[in-house]
Order: structure tokens, then C-alpha cells, then sequence
């Protein structure tokens, strides 16, 4: 029997508003790629993202427009080649791994040739905020060994020293989502510092990222907007320390263990980042956490319902996936 792709938009309410420096959400919008032989179905989830120009529909209509070519035995590699990178395509290619998983009776990390993910320290996110609302919050998850906080441009040490202050045994990683200047960073890194942040994520726009080849950073830098597939990996070694790998920008998990094996290469760190979905979105990246030096996958923690099966939570521990979720 023909392989047959579906495809399915689908909306699942947050609990809390998830704050960055461009914008709010109150709903994680993601599509889904099914995939059954007749016997078995693999899945695959993506989360369209409008900082890179992607819609919902748009994705949607990308993924069904290679029905014909995974009812003809489109494969991962060939897929890299069909589809550009991003959303879309790390649906498929998700979808495409699990199938084979499925037909196979092996986990995805046995076909991948990688560790498996086992019980990992994920980062969970403190929302832009006031400064008393970040520290509350903060206070809420103290108990976590990692938190990232969000900021823009505005109270960047105020918001910090209250997330300190609330959760003062917890590692602090921050991200300000390409809202500082060149001349904000100098500012306000040695103080951050101090605070005893230990990363800065994407702290300039992509494209300013010249700036740093005349700055020395006390703290790590890693990039995220900035850094998408092996291409760009030449502009980002001596100006970054760390390439935030996330499975919509590189278009899925065959192109991102290329890319984790080039950044290595490039003498860059890794990091494995998500955006805001559930655990099936959640679950390919998981194969990257053995080899990251921070896993930033909490996105599910922000709904306020996950899919069936899905990846466990801890007091800032995540487990691996559930074969019954993905892989």
C-alpha cells in the first residue's frame, strides 16, 4: 500500500502568556505531518514561526504539497534536497523518522546511531515581566538546576537581579531575542556577569553579528537567530561560542546531527532549543541533549495540556520520549 500523508493545523492553549522581546503568545499554533503505510503511522509536529516568514497555512499547504512524493518512498535524504529548510520540512522529516522507527521496532537514537537521550536537566523559562512578577516567578521554579530568562532592552539587570534573588541556587542562562545594541551588550555584560549568568543568547539582530569581532565577552555567547544550517557556521565561529540548534530552523533532525557534527568541527558548543509546542515537537530534538552543553526544551511546560504519552517534566528534568509519543 501507497504511503499517505495528512496534514493538520492545530492550536493548544498555554496556561500562562509566554513573553519574549517580540511579543506575547497565549496559543501554541503547530502542524501536523501523519504518515501511515497502511500498517503503521509515523508523526512528525513543527511550530510555524512569522520571525522567519512562515504561516500556519503556508506550512500546511508545503507539507501536503508533497503527498505524491512520500506515497512514491520519499526518503530523509531525499527529502533534504525537496524541501527548503524550516518548518514544513521538519515535520516531514520527523514523521518520516518515526515511521521508520515504527516498521523497524528500534528507537530513533538506535537508527540515528547516537546516544540515548535518557533523563536530561532542561532549562525552564522565566517570561518577560516586571521585575517583581520575573522574581516571583523565579521563586516558583527555584527549585529547577537551570533557568533561562527572557528579556528586551528595558530593566535587563533590575529583571536579572529579581530572577538572582528568586531562585538564587539555580543556574541562569538569559536570551534577549536580537533586542540589544552592540553598545548594550558591553554595558550590561560584566554586570550579568556578576549576577552569575553564565549564557547570553542572541543578544544583537541577525545580521549585526560583525560587531563582536571586536568585543571579548565575559560570558558565552551562543547564537540562535543567527544560526540556522551548516551555512552560516563560517560567520558564526569567533564571534559565538555556541550555535542554538532547533529543529525548525535546520528543517528537521537529519539536517540537525549534520549540523551538531559541523559545529563541533567549527569548534562551536551546542545548544538544543525549541519553540513553543508540544512534546511531539519536542521529541526528535531530544536525540541532540547528550551532546549539548544546555537543552532548552520546556515548550510543553507552557501548555496547559500536552498530547497522550508525552515527555515527563521533573523539577527541571526531562525524560526521554515515549515510544507511544514519538521515535
Amino acid at each position: 500500500m501507497p504511503r499517505v500523508l495528512t496534514v493538520q493545523a492545530e492550536s493548544w492553549p498555554l496556561h500562562t502568556p509566554f513573553v519574549i522581546a517580540r511579543g506575547a503568545k497565549t496559543e501554541a499554533r503547530v502542524v501536523t505531518a501523519t504518515i501511515t503505510d497502511g500498517a503503521r503511522v509515523g508523526r512528525g509536529e513543527c511550530v510555524p514561526y512569522a520571525r522567519y516568514g512562515e504561516t500556519v497555512e503556508d506550512v500546511a499547504a508545503a507539507l501536503e504539497a508533497q503527498a505524491d512524493a512520500v506515497a512514491g518512498g520519499l526518503t530523509r535524504h531525499d527529502l533534504l534536497a525537496a524541501m527548503p529548510a524550516g518548518a514544513a520540512r521538519n515535520a516531514l522529516d520527523a514523521a518520516l523518522w518515526d515511521l521508520a522507527c515504527k516498521q523497524s521496532g528500534r528507537r530513533a537514537w538506535e537508527l540515528a546511531g547516537v546516544a540515548a537521550p535518557g533523563v536530561r536537566i532542561t532549562a525552564e523559562t522565566v517570561g518577560i515581566d516586571t521585575p517583581e512578577a520575573m522574581g516571583a516567578a523565579a521563586k516558583a521554579i527555584a527549585d529547577r538546576p537551570l533557568l533561562k530568562v527572557k528579556l528586551d532592552a528595558h530593566d535587563v539587570v533590575a529583571r536579572v537581579d529579581a530572577v538572582r534573588h528568586g531562585a538564587p541556587r539555580a543556574r541562569l542562562i538569559v536570551d534577549a531575542n536580537e533586542a540589544w545594541s552592540a553598545d548594550l551588550l558591553a554595558d550590561l555584560a560584566p554586570h550579568l556577569a556578576e549576577l552569575g549568568v553564565e549564557m547570553i543568547e542572541q543578544p544583537l539582530p541577525a545580521g549585526q553579528d560583525d560587531a563582536l569581532d571586536i568585543y571579548d565577552s565575559p560570558i558565552p555567547l551562543c547564537a540562535d537567530e543567527s544560526g540556522h544550517g551548516v551555512d552560516d557556521l563560517s560567520a558564526l565561529a569567533g564571534r559565538y561560542d555556541l550555535i542554538n540548534i532547533k529543529l525548525d530552523k535546520t528543517g528537521g533532525l537529519t539536517a540537525a546531527l549534520a549540523l551538531a557534527d559541523a559545529a563541533k568541527a567549527a569548534g562551536l558548543g551546542l545548544m538544543v532549543g525549541c519553540m513553543v509546542g508540544t512534546s511531539l515537537a519536542m521529541a526528535p530534538a531530544t536525540l541532540l541533549a547528550p551532546r549539548a552543553r544546555y537543552v532548552d526544551l520546556d515548550g510543553p511546560v507552557w501548555l496547559a495540556e500536552d498530547r497522550p504519552h508525552p515527555l515527563r517534566f521533573t523539577a527541571g528534568r526531562m525524560s526521554e520520549p515515549d515510544p507511544g509519543l514519538w521515535g
